[in-house]
């Protein structure tokens, strides 16, 4: 049954973006952005941004571990203390797990946000002004 859940909270999670973004909210979509591929917006998937709501909203998460602590073992983030990172999950279509896509913040409430695609491999930091800007 948890196995179903996961997927149909997903789905819901965009529908409803893509619902607010095409009422006029301003809400990023993945349709927004000129000269962007459809599915980015400021080079980040629209997953990414629809994570980012729910990290704004406090949830509900999709997954168990969204909002535990990033240790930054790699340190390839600023050394912070203990518990200033947390990861959430972007969803990455067609992984058959929670796949490679993380937003890291800093701090509470955020006041850092970082992307990964690679699994911490490497980040990219980013600007929540990016969500209204094309």
């Amino acid at each position: 049954m948890r196995r179903l859940a996961i997927p149909v909270l997903i789905l819901l999670i965009a529908a409803a973006t893509l619902w607010q973004r095409d009422a006029g909210t301003g809400l990023p979509g993945p349709a927004q952005g000129a000269g962007q591929p459809a599915e980015t917006r400021a080079g980040l998937p629209a997953e990414a941004w629809a994570t980012l709501e729910l990290i704004e909203r406090g949830g509900p998460f999709p997954y168990r571990k969204d909002g535990s602590v990033f240790q930054n073992r790699e340190g390839h983030l600023p050394a912070a203390e203990r518990g200033h990172y947390r990861e959430y999950t972007v969803p990455t279509p067609g992984a058959p797990d929670r796949g490679p896509r993380r937003l890291v913040t800093g701090g509470t409430p955020p006041t850092t946000w970082y992307y990964t695609d690679d699994h911490y491999r490497s980040f990219r930091s980013i600007s929540l002004k990016d969500r209204h800007s094309p």
